[in-house]
């Protein structure tokens, strides 16, 4: 394969650098909205993660005419109804920061057991080029949420995010550790095989 350009359809350096650090030892360099400073932001107004991971890159894709995935991704705790859902980044309120929707979730949940603390982690990435339709895919992680926040690593809910299997918060857990099992690593390897078959 030739060395090849794509984009991820969002200005998170945390993001940028998971997919940067899957795609290592390829020939693809990835690139984020940072590179293309005039393009404008669509607007995530979807029901669904994939409605609106598929408006991000099929918005994205036109404007940078390259091949470019973006995802929404989101918590769902069953005690709420399966809120934040696609609410999750500003779950707080307009302009919140990962802390403030941390201490929301651990307060909407402060009087439940374990047991009613059930939660999952959802991803979905699309996959456009030049506002062309490619594929979009899922990833999942189930768990739980903690009783406080727990560790340094990671962003958004993973201080309070314990997966299945694990007494660790994603949060203390090492970053490779929680992208062998977390909800954005698994749609990002079903992504980056869809990316390497369609560059053949």
């Amino acid at each position: 394969m030739t060395s090849r350009k794509i984009v991820l359809g969002t200005k998170n350096k945390d993001k940028l650098r998971e997919l940067q650090s899957l795609m290592k030892g390829t020939k693809i360099q990835v690139l984020s909205l940072a590179d293309f400073p005039h393009c404008p932001e669509a607007h995530e107004n979807g029901r669904t993660f994939e409605a609106n991971a598929r408006k991000k890159a099929r918005a994205y894709s036109r404007h940078t005419e390259m091949l470019t995935l973006a995802d929404d991704s989101g918590l769902m705790v069953n005690a709420l109804n399966g809120k934040p859902g696609v609410y999750s980044a500003r779950f707080a309120g307009p302009r919140c920061t990962y802390q403030d929707n941390n201490r929301k979730i651990l307060s909407l949940l402060k009087n439940k057991p374990a047991s009613k603390r059930v939660a999952k982690f959802v991803s979905v990435i699309a996959i456009y080029e030049n506002g062309k339709f490619i594929k979009a895919v899922k990833g999942e992680c189930r768990g739980r949420i903690a009783f406080s926040g727990r560790g340094q690593n990671g962003f958004g809910y993973d201080p309070v995010f314990i997966p299945n299997g694990f007494s660790k918060t994603f949060a203390e857990l090492p970053r490779a550790a929680k992208n062998k099992i977390s909800h954005r690593g698994k749609a990002l390897n079903k992504a980056k095989e869809v990316i390497l078959k369609y560059l053949q």
